[in-house]
């Protein structure tokens, strides 16, 4: 899955605008592309360290074998601010998954907070403080579930790649760059190898478990952004193949909330219409 569509919440007025909020306000504002002129050039081809991937494979490996999982995903993405130097805004969701048609996304944060639910059938977005909820026919995977979430209301979650069914592979393909940094003993409370990798304009550094193979920090920034601005999720609290209760996966209040409709957040304004004076994230500062 491709991060500049896919790898990377709120609710104003419908539950589109509350079903993107932990999604959209992640993602970074449009950015003009980058002039061929000054894209670097690689005549040699990838420059791809062996070290580097076998770590990133590891991870994959471990993460797909997972039937069960759940852990704390807490997300820092910097918003351009008027004085000038970024903003910094967070957000924590509890995540739970079941592969391959479940998931759960209990996210507070820097705004409202929101609920996501996927149980093989349908995709749930629930606005707990204003009661909202709305409900889409889904996919059977969770990956093309969490793809026709993006298209359709433009839900996003930073920590997609853990999640996915095969996350070497879907970086694997558009990999440009990836090496072996090191080691760190700060980051995750254990050691961890440090590894940076550039794949489908964007460029991460992650640090793994170096024992578990457990994603424990991913940061990243997208080469199109000409401010540069960072988005970062730390990882922890991971449980695998723990037992989940059926009930997991649906809203337990959803019968009292009012329905509205699954719906991208902003679809555009009417011809000759006023340009909406809402935001579907954080407004600058």
């Amino acid at each position: 899955m491709k991060p500049a569509a896919f790898l990377r919440g709120t609710l104003w007025l419908t539950l589109g605008l509350f079903v993107a909020a932990s999604a959209s306000a992640q993602q970074p504002p449009p950015s003009p592309p980058v002039p061929e002129a000054t894209k670097p050039e690689s005549p040699a081809g990838p420059r791809l360290d062996p070290k580097a991937l076998e770590v990133l494979k590891a991870s994959s490996v471990r993460l797909t074998a997972a039937r069960s999982m759940s852990f704390t995903a807490t997300a820092s993405y910097e918003s351009p601010s008027r004085p000038g130097p970024a903003l910094v805004y967070t957000t924590r969701s509890e995540v739970t998954v079941q592969r391959p048609d479940k998931l759960r996304v209990i996210t507070p944060g820097d705004g409202p907070a929101s609920e996501f639910y996927y149980d093989g059938k349908t995709m749930t977005a629930f606005a707990p403080g204003e009661n909202l909820i709305a409900v889409a026919p889904a996919p059977a995977t969770i990956d093309a579930a969490l793809e026709a979430a993006y298209h359709s209301a433009a839900i996003y979650f930073p920590f997609t790649d853990a999640i996915v069914a095969d996350p070497y592979k879907a970086i694997a393909e558009s990999l440009e760059l990836a090496f072996y940094i090191g080691q760190s003993r700060v980051v995750g409370g254990t050691t961890t190898d440090m590894v940076a990798y550039a794949a489908h304009g964007v460029f991460v550094q992650i640090w793994i478990g170096a024992q578990d193979k457990l994603p424990r920090r991913a940061r990243a920034v997208f080469a199109n952004d000409p401010l540069r601005l960072r988005h970062q999720v730390d990882f922890a609290n991971w449980q695998l193949d723990r037992a989940v209760a059926p009930d997991t996966f649906a809203p337990a209040r959803a019968a009292k909330a009012k329905p509205i409709p699954f719906a991208h957040p902003d679809p555009g304004p009417a011809a000759g219409a006023a340009p909406p004076a809402t935001s579907a994230s954080p407004k600058t500062q």
